[in-house]
């Protein structure tokens, strides 16, 4: 038993590793597609749909274009994916009784993992959104050059600015996340990194008391028998699928928000935000309830995968295996 608990962190983490960084690879672009669209405002669309913003951003930027940002998620997708799984069951175990747990207690226990897994997710998304919509914003300068002096972004210094400098000339100065993530602590602090903690909150906490208890549920109903408690691994694969799926939507409307706040630079007209109550009631005036659902299909296309790949590897138990032990 002690060994099998010194291993589990480990073998958690290489799960994490391995999960994130396959499932990142197959979904990125269509991740960077999602952020450019909930990013544009009415009346200044420069994508019609994923389709669209895929094949504009390929045209423009180059296949790699697509993967702007990738790097930042391929780094910190490790401990994020580890932290999000290792602390449901953590908590799982910790609020069960003889090895059974009332949904309430299953909900309890995702609404923990989601809080624990936002010290990784809120930096790693506020750099990421930064690369990946940076075209959208440099399409948006080639569609409108005269607005060159009405791309604005609040108190920044020269390297923050020149990660985004969109003017029309051959060759585009581009910043890493690395000079991004040096120029944010040297200006703004640690907090400047945790832009945006408090909409990451909401859509994080939401979305693990919805996804894990429907997963467990779900994977539950794909057990042979009552006293077989294996599961086939594409039962595992569908059943993070769908319940992923049904929890992106569901906090989809906290993730434009979180998305808004956390991108540093804005487009030409394009408004600013003061805290999550300012940004939701600015996108209800001056664009609807429907903005609220951009990149709900994307981001439903991106987490549904993301999470079946996790739970395969998860369930099944690689991080065991590669270590020695088998689950």
């Amino acid at each position: 038993m002690a060994q099998q608990q010194q291993i589990s962190l480990p073998a958690k983490l290489i799960n994490g590793g391995i999960a994130g960084m396959v499932g990142v690879t197959c979904v990125f672009p269509i991740d960077l597609a999602k952020t450019r669209l909930q990013n544009q405002r009415s009346g200044q669309q420069l994508y019609k749909n994923m389709m669209d913003c895929l094949i504009k951003t390929v045209k423009s930027e180059g296949y790699f274009g697509m993967y702007r940002g990738a790097a930042v998620n391929l780094t910190l997708v490790t401990p994020e994916k580890a932290i999000k799984l290792a602390a449901n069951d953590f908590f799982r175990q910790q609020l069960s009784k003889d090895g059974r747990l009332t949904v309430f207690k299953e909900m309890l226990a995702g609404c923990c993992a989601g809080m624990c897994q936002v010290i990784i997710t809120t930096p790693m998304e506020m750099l990421k959104i930064q690369l990946q919509d940076a075209g959208r914003l440099a399409a948006q300068q080639r569609g409108v050059p005269s607005v060159v002096s009405a791309l604005k972004m609040g108190g920044t210094s020269a390297v923050l600015s020149r990660s985004y400098n969109t003017s029309p000339a051959p060759q585009i100065m581009r910043v890493s996340a690395t000079q991004i993530t040096r120029e944010l602590l040297r200006t703004k602090g640690v907090k400047g990194l945790y832009r945006g903690l408090g909409a990451t909150l909401m859509r994080d906490i939401p979305f693990s008391v919805v996804y894990f208890p429907l997963f467990a549920h779900l994977h539950h109903l794909g057990r042979r028998s009552p006293e077989d408690p294996a599961v086939p691994f594409y039962w595992s694969f569908m059943s993070g699928c769908l319940a992923g799926c049904i929890a992106a939507v569901t906090v989809s409307p906290f993730d434009v928000v979180k998305t808004r706040l956390q991108s540093l630079k804005k487009g030409a007209n394009e408004e600013t935000y003061n805290g999550v109550l300012d940004c939701i009631r600015k996108i209800l005036r001056k664009e609807g309830p429907g903005a609220f659902l951009k990149g709900a299909s994307c981001r439903a296309l991106v987490i549904a995968p993301l999470f079946g790949i996790a739970q395969v590897v998860y369930v099944v138990g690689v991080g065991e295996y590669l270590l020695g032990c088998t689950p």
